[in-house]
């Protein structure tokens, strides 16, 4: 990574972090007027909360990471541009009015698809599948993780808690060389949108995301992603986001064996039945942190290593740490 990109990445954080901040605060009472988000047996919140914040955090990772990437001569694809703000308006538009299943999964088909689609042929993670094989996986792939992003975001803080860590840790694999500047730039724009809407959400939350947020969030995330694997550190890319991974596979996949609408709103989520179990919304969110910190470190150490011994070391590690606050959250807390 060049000293320009290292500068522009710095910037990204500083600059988004102001814009997603002030436009939170300026779009907040639009948001309490027009989207409100009344509390329900599936909430976690207990008061009328706006939500929608999520036009800030996108808007200024997507400004900030396009003046920054011109300045500093970095390409970034017009497909995931396009993508995201498509994704985001096909969020909002649910968080106003509700749209059907078929109709929001056939566009985040189509979001990610084109983004993947897009790619060039030579970005390949199993060079021995076919290539359209590989990249229809993907696209199912993309379109699980653009709604497991919405699907855990269902706490104060708990988005924070996630892209932050992920984030960060992609912005460092980018000045070691290891990710495209491209998509390190949105990653560093991105980790500095969320964290000037945090003091936003903090508990008690005064606004949320929403779909307009949580859905491009996910496709950004998992499009940078991607973008580490297609660059030879998929398990870097698998550790990442494990936490996510595990919480929202696991949970889809005990709600189909029990034969439940597993599409519609629950409160199944191992961080939800946390809160049930006597954990405050705090400490969820801050355990929820502390095993991102854990693993943004252990993919880092796979990437430096270069060891398939370390790497091996490192998923186990993870999947022990993950399944340990997994236990936790599932179980009551003494009184």
């Amino acid at each position: 990574m060049t000293a320009s990109t290292i500068v522009a990445s710095l910037l990204a954080v500083a600059v988004a972090a102001l814009i997603s901040a002030l436009v939170t605060w300026i779009s907040r009472p639009l948001l309490q007027r027009y989207a409100l988000a009344r509390p329900n047996a599936r909430s976690s919140h207990r008061i009328p909360t706006p939500q929608g914040a999520g036009i800030a955090v996108i808007a200024a990772t997507l400004v900030v990471a396009l003046a920054l990437a011109a300045w500093a001569d970095i390409a970034i694809t017009p497909a995931l541009v396009i993508a995201t703000v498509v994704i985001a308006l096909v969020g909002f538009a649910d968080d106003i009015v509700s749209l059907p299943v078929l109709v929001r999964l056939v566009l985040q088909a189509a979001c990610v698809g084109a983004v993947v689609f897009t790619a060039p042929d030579d970005a390949r993670i199993v060079q021995a599948l076919p290539l359209t094989l590989e990249r229809g996986l993907i696209v199912i792939a993309g379109i699980w993780f653009v709604n497991l992003v919405n699907f855990m975001d269902g706490l104060d803080l708990m988005t924070v808690a996630e892209v932050v860590p992920v984030t960060a840790a992609l912005g460092l694999l980018g000045w070691w060389g290891d990710l495209p500047s491209s998509a390190a730039l949105l990653a560093t724009a991105l980790c500095g949108a969320m964290l000037g809407f945090a003091p936003f959400n903090k508990p008690v939350a005064k606004v949320f995301l929403g779909d307009v947020g949580s859905l491009p969030i996910g496709l950004l995330v998992g499009w940078c992603l991607l973008e580490l694997a297609w660059h030879g550190q998929p398990a870097a890319a698998l550790l990442l986001p494990a936490y996510y991974l595990a919480d929202a596979t696991i949970t889809l996949l005990r709600r189909i064996a029990r034969r439940e609408q597993f599409w519609s709103a629950h409160r199944s989520h191992y961080y939800q039945r946390a809160t049930d179990h006597g954990f405050t919304v705090p400490r969820v969110t801050g355990e929820v942190f502390a095993i991102n910190l854990v693993l943004a470190a252990l993919a880092l150490l796979t990437v430096r290593a270069g060891s398939v011994t370390i790497t091996l070391i490192a998923l186990v590690a993870a999947a022990v740490a993950v399944t340990f606050v997994l236990l936790r959250f599932s179980r009551p807390q003494a009184s």
